[in-house]
């Protein structure tokens, strides 16, 4: 049972829970001479896990444990990558989550590359998939950023894994998708396909709604028209609605 296309899946166990499998990779941007984005190995960590922490949160499953391949040294560059990668748990309230590492040890690297995935529980009921309506309002949060663009906004105007369990909270808030480099409009696609629906869209949106998210800068959400939102941190942008 996949998610079309998404970078989860999910492996039924059992009639009562299912194993959730997010993953998300970085290459090219650290500080090493090939890098092409130059940005701290703190930062790499940092970003990569969380945007597989809010794929797997999305989906309303509970993160259990997490790997990282990191293919550079282990130290500085895995050292600050891991770091990184800890601090980004903690703040979301997985301090102590189990992890598996494992650095390249014999051969030098140019290059910075790292690839992360978490592995979560998710009770079968609860499994946000494929859960939108017809007539449910299409939001975006945040907004796509790529490259040196994240390295030049604040911090507090980036989605984070806090974002996604306010929503998950909300009665009426159904699918929850982070973006990636497809665009958003790559996005909605999918959960179009998923959800056998056709999407409708503002006649006037202010984002660019096929440009990459990168690390997921931006989620979109569907909601029921009587949601209230004002208690999210980050004003949603109303893009659209779905149809039959």
């Amino acid at each position: 049972m996949s998610y079309k296309g998404r970078d989860v899946e999910v492996v039924q166990i059992n009639n009562k829970e299912s194993l959730v499998i997010a993953c998300d990779s970085c290459g090219g941007i650290g500080k090493k001479e090939r890098d092409v984005v130059k940005a701290s190995p703190y930062i790499v960590g940092e970003t990569t896990t969380r945007v597989a922490l809010m794929e797997l949160l999305a989906v309303n499953a509970i993160p259990k444990s997490i790997t990282l391949t990191i293919a550079s040294e282990p130290y500085p560059t895995g050292d600050e990558i891991i770091k990184g990668a800890k601090e980004e748990l903690e703040a979301s309230g997985y301090k102590n989550l189990p992890m598996a590492i494992s650095t390249e040890k014999n051969i030098p690297t140019c290059q910075t590359a790292l690839g992360i995935t978490l592995i979560g529980l998710c009770n079968n009921a609860s499994l946000r998939i494929c859960t939108s309506k017809a007539e449910d309002e299409v939001y975006c949060l945040g907004r796509p950023l790529v490259g040196n663009e994240v390295l030049n906004v604040q911090a507090s105007e980036l989605i984070t894994p806090k974002d996604i369990k306010a929503l998950s909270s909300m009665e009426g808030i159904h699918d929850i998708i982070p973006v990636g480099s497809k665009g958003i409009l790559g996005e909605i696609e999918l959960l179009c396909k998923s959800n056998d629906y056709t999407f409708i869209s503002e006649a006037e949106v202010s984002i660019d709604m096929n440009k990459s998210a990168g690390p997921s800068t931006c989620l979109i959400f569907t909601a029921s028209k009587e949601v209230d939102l004002s208690s999210l941190r980050l004003k949603p942008l109303k893009i659209g609605k779905l149809t039959f």
